[in-house]
C-alpha cells in the first residue's frame, strides 16, 4: 500500500510483458503495479514460470516492458538511453541471485570492491566500504579468501555485500537462499534482513519459502500476470 509520507525507492506502473511462441502469445505481466519503500522487505511469490524473474529483470532495467513504467528513485526510466539505464542500474540497483556469480580469481574483499571501482570510487574508500560490509555479515576473517575457499553460505553473503556495495536504492534478490541447506539459508536470510534495515534499501525477494516470506514486511503474489498483495499464513505440521 502506498504511503504518501515516504518517497518510493521503486515504483512499477502498469507493466505489460509478453512473449510469442509459434503462433501463441503468452502474457507474463498484465498491468502489474507495485510500490517499494526504503528499508522494507517485500516477498515476491508465485509458481515457477509465473514471471517472477521477468519482473525482477524489468525492475532492474535488464529488460524493457512492452508497456508501463519503471520509476527508480523518482526517475522514469522508460525513455532513457541504454547507457543511462546502465548508469542507474549500477548506481541504484543491486542484484542477488540463487547462485552467487562471484569472480573466482578475486578474493571476497576484491569482489565487493569491484562494483565501487567500476563507478570510480577511490581504492582506499572502496576497500574500507567492502571491509565494513563483510564485517557486518560476519566475514571479517574470510575477506582474503577466494570463492572456492568459502562455504556456500559465505559465498552468498559475499554476493549480498557486493550487491549493496554502491549503496543502491533497490535490492532485487531472486531465490537468494534457494541453493542452501535450511540452517545456512536461515543465517543468510537473517543477515540479508539486517543489512536491508541498516542500509535503508528497498528489497524485493523472490522466493518459494513461505516461512521466509511471512517474516518480511509485505508479500506480493504474481498471479496471471497481476501483482496481488496478500498475507502469508504458515501452517505448522506435526513432526
Amino acid at each position: 500500500m502506498d504511503n504518501p509520507e515516504r518517497t518510493p525507492a521503486l515504483r512499477l506502473e502498469n507493466l505489460d510483458r509478453g512473449f510469442t511462441q509459434g503462433d501463441r502469445r503468452i502474457d507474463v505481466l498484465q498491468k502489474a503495479c507495485a510500490t517499494f519503500y526504503p528499508g522494507e522487505t517485500v516477498a515476491l511469490l508465485g509458481p515457477s514460470g509465473a514471471g517472477k524473474s521477468t519482473l525482477l529483470h524489468i525492475a532492474g532495467l535488464l529488460e524493457r516492458p512492452d508497456e508501463g513504467a519503471v520509476i527508480i528513485n523518482g526517475i522514469d526510466c522508460g525513455s532513457l538511453s541504454d547507457n543511462e539505464r546502465t548508469r542507474i542500474r549500477r548506481l541504484d540497483v543491486g542484484f542477488v541471485y540463487q547462485f552467487h556469480h562471484l569472480l573466482p580469481e578475486f578474493s571476497a574483499l576484491e569482489n565487493v570492491m569491484l562494483p565501487q571501482l567500476i563507478l570510480g570510487q577511490d581504492k582506499p574508500d572502496a576497500e574500507a566500504r567492502a571491509k565494513n560490509l563483510l564485517k557486518t555479515l560476519g566475514l571479517e576473517q574470510r575477506w582474503e579468501h577466494r570463492p572456492a575457499e568459502l562455504s556456500g553460505g559465505e559465498q552468498q553473503r559475499v554476493a549480498i555485500a557486493r550487491a549493496v556495495a554502491n549503496q543502491p536504492k533497490v535490492l532485487l534478490a531472486d531465490e537468494p537462499t534457494g541453493n542452501l541447506d535450511p540452517h545456512t539459508a536461515e543465517r543468510v536470510f537473517a543477515e540479508l534482513m539486517k543489512l536491508v534495515t541498516e542500509e535503508g534499501v528497498a528489497a524485493v525477494v523472490a522466493t518459494h519459502n513461505l516461512e521466509l516470506a511471512a517474516r518480511m514486511d509485505r508479500t506480493l503474489r504474481l498471479t496471471d500476470g497481476h501483482l496481488i498483495e496478500e498475507d502469508v499464513v504458515v501452517v505448522e505440521t506435526a513432526s
